[in-house]
């Protein structure tokens, strides 16, 4: 859960799901829907999808007990080297040093390091910095104490340099250079997608899709639609769409809203529809399966952070059309 995201963000999806899952064969289990449901909002899905299947695995190959073995650990799906060596370390006391965005920044700052820290050609000489530093008594401590300089004194900005444990042996502090530390290379502007996405109804029911378990957002449910091709319209792209993933014929009733949401790697401005059904026999194309389903059913199924931000408007829209 912590991948990609902050502590203050993951502590009460943490407490959730520990609650309704407090051991891995409960986990491995479970139905995907159902932890997806309770991931949801948290971002990142397949991190979730992979945390179940590994689940399976150590259930049905390693008896429950997660392996303390970092090759075995690296096979789970979701593991990599940052995982498995901070398991392996803090779990096992194995000597063995984690590295993730704090840890660089600290090493960038203690060893004047000039290579960027957000270049993948540079992990090998931050990987080597780090197991340099590494203690083999308590390995564990050590890369958590790492992480937690980082996280809280060798800070992104206006770092705590007068606190800091270790100062006195930091290049970058030493010699008035803090602030020039790390090195990043520029990345490219974040793309902006246009997406049109619409709200079938038929009769009391709207239509929602299911995505295929691998990619972006993988498993969740959602309102169909797609991209709006150039020179095309909003709500003509609507109504392509649909006919395109679902085999339907629909007519946009109403503009619903505009929504923006942003993802690691591209942004999406969303024109959202009212549409109802007019004809045509759902087959799917993309999609694997799909629901008729009322308002009320809605909160039974995993949706995209994306789809939330109009789901209020269609109950509130809802209620208004049930009292005329």
């Amino acid at each position: 859960m912590l991948q990609q995201t902050q502590v203050k963000t993951v502590v009460p999806y943490y407490e959730k799901f520990i609650l309704r899952f407090p051991d891995i064969h409960l986990l491995a289990g479970a139905d995907l829907q159902e932890v997806l449901k309770l991931w949801e909002g948290l971002g990142y899905y397949g991190r979730a999808r992979n945390l179940h299947k590994a689940a399976g695995i150590i259930v049905e190959t390693y008896h429950g007990a997660l392996p303390d073995d970092i090759r075995l650990l690296r096979r789970l799906p979701g593991i990599g080297d940052y995982i498995a060596s901070a398991v392996s370390s803090i779990a096992y006391g194995q000597a063995y040093s984690v590295v993730d965005g704090n840890v660089r920044r600290v090493l960038a700052r203690l060893f004047t390091i000039e290579l960027p820290v957000n270049v993948p050609a540079s992990n090998k000489v931050f990987k080597g910095s780090a197991d340099r530093l590494l203690s083999t008594n308590n390995p564990g401590k050590h890369n958590q104490a790492m992480m937690e300089l980082g996280a809280l004194v060798c800070t992104p900005k206006r770092p705590s340099c007068i606190s800091c444990p270790i100062k006195g042996v930091c290049e970058a502090f030493q010699s008035n250079m803090v602030e020039q530390y790390p090195k990043r290379v520029k990345t490219p502007k974040i793309p902006q997608v246009y997406i049109a996405t619409g709200v079938v109804y038929k009769g009391q029911k709207v239509l929602i899709t299911h995505r295929k378990p691998e990619g972006l957002l993988g498993g969740l449910w959602e309102f169909p639609g797609g991209k709006i091709k150039k020179g095309e319209t909003a709500e003509a792209a609507c109504v392509r769409e649909i006919q395109e993933e679902a085999n339907l014929h629909v007519k946009t009733d109403e503009h619903l809203t505009r929504i923006r949401h942003a993802y690691t790697h591209f942004k999406i401005v969303m024109d959202v529809f009212i549409c109802s059904y007019v004809t045509g026999r759902i087959r799917l194309n993309g999609p694997d399966d799909f629901r008729w389903v009322r308002l009320d059913e809605i909160d039974d199924y995993p949706f995209p952070g994306a789809n939330h931000k109009f789901i209020p408007m269609l109950r509130a829209r809802g209620k208004i059309s049930s009292q005329r």
